[in-house]
């Protein structure tokens, strides 16, 4: 059964910094991505890295996150700089075995609280 345990998240101020992680039980060569959640708001994939290392981000986390990858720790993080109250949300660390598809397996979520 595939598994992935986030941890990182808690709470800071405007301008801070946060690192999140995300141990995976499967091959880190699958897609995978971070994806928040607000209150009342949809999920949102903010940040995905594929199988060759190629990023891609929304526009809103361009140069503040940064996603990266350990495959020795079998660990996926999120490097998140310059947090604004808005980047307040659930994240979620997802993977996917075929990068065109939606995200098939999800952890269980780290909360990130950030205030002005």
């Amino acid at each position: 059964q595939v598994q992935l345990v986030e941890s990182g998240g808690g709470s800071v101020q405007a301008g801070g910094s946060l690192r999140l992680s995300c141990v995976a039980s499967l091959s880190l060569t699958h897609c995978m991505g971070w994806v928040r959640q607000a209150p009342g708001k949809e999920r949102e994939g903010n940040a995905h890295i594929e199988g060759n290392s190629k990023t891609t981000y929304i526009d809103s986390v361009k140069g503040r996150f940064t996603i990266s990858r350990d495959n020795a720790k079998a660990t996926l993080y999120l490097q998140m700089d310059s947090l604004k109250p808005e980047d307040t949300a659930m994240y979620y660390c997802a993977a996917k075995v075929l990068c065109r598809n939606e995200y098939q397996y999800w952890g269980q979520g780290t909360q990130v609280t950030v205030s002005s």
